[in-house]
């Protein structure tokens, strides 16, 4: 059984969502917590919210009931969402466009089994 929470159109990288998913992956709950909460990372803020949607999801749904203390962190990936492209104004009346990435991302939480 698992529990996911998703995370549509953050306005942040998924280059540098990834670094701080990497340090949370197969790590329990609480360490999870624990590392996006002492991350200096502009994605640890977004991932903190996330992460606690999902221990959420996983508990408060009757269908599924986990314990929150078995959980830990199974699968989690950021996959790039639309790009918002602006202009720049550049020298002799030029335009050099600047992409603003979004990111897609997505947490699935699993039981531990004995």
């Amino acid at each position: 059984m698992e529990a996911r929470a998703e995370l549509k159109y953050a306005r942040i990288s998924p280059r540098k969502v990834q670094i701080v998913l990497d340090l949370i992956r197969n790590q329990p709950v609480e360490k999870a917590e624990a590392i996006l909460k002492h991350t200096p990372k502009a994605a640890s803020e977004y991932l903190l919210k996330l992460l606690k949607s999902a221990v959420a999801n996983a508990v408060n749904d009757p269908a599924k009931s986990m314990d929150e203390s078995l959980l830990y962190v199974s699968k989690c990936y950021a996959t790039s969402g639309p790009i918002l492209k602006r202009m720049r104004p550049r020298a002799q009346g030029r335009g050099f466009r600047i992409d603003k990435k979004t990111s897609h991302v997505t947490l699935v939480l699993k039981e531990l089994e004995d």
